[in-house]
């Protein structure tokens, strides 16, 4: 059975919100779900994963998250990426989803497949969000 990791950060729910959408759809394309907050994910289960989901909220100057979900992405080289598809996901308050767009050029010069459009929404994820997010997960598990 293939296996999808998803780990996020989610400062007021709606990030969240987005990752249970992802692991809807990985499970019911028939895959395994492992969902992680940042701060209890691991370079060694990125590595054990068939697939990845990564959401995360933009902060401050539209970067990820500093405390644990910069950390987590910063452990993770080419050997835990290469290859691997990967979904990006996540919420913001103001500009213009700058850093979801760094984040993918970072996690592609990691090696890693993007899966599709990055789902961003601003604030809480409406239904046609919480919809990519699920087609996401399904796409992840295939």
């Amino acid at each position: 059975m293939k296996k999808v990791l998803i780990v996020y950060w989610s400062g007021t729910g709606n990030t969240e919100a987005m990752a249970e959408s992802v692991v809807r759809g990985v499970k019911e394309a028939g895959a395994e779900a492992d969902l992680r907050q940042a701060a209890k994910a691991s370079a060694e289960d990125v590595a054990a994963a068939d697939a990845l989901a990564f959401g995360c909220s933009a902060m401050g100057d539209e970067v990820l998250e500093e405390s644990e979900m910069e950390p987590f992405i910063a452990s993770l080289g080419s050997k835990d990426l290469e290859g691997k598809s990967l979904g990006l996901f996540g919420s913001y308050d103001w500009g213009d989803g700058q850093w979801m767009r760094d984040w993918a050029d970072r996690m592609k010069g990691l090696g890693a497949q993007i899966n599709g459009e990055a789902v961003i929404t601003q604030l809480e994820p409406d239904e046609a969000a919480l919809s990519k997010c699920y087609d996401l997960g399904k796409r992840l598990a295939e």
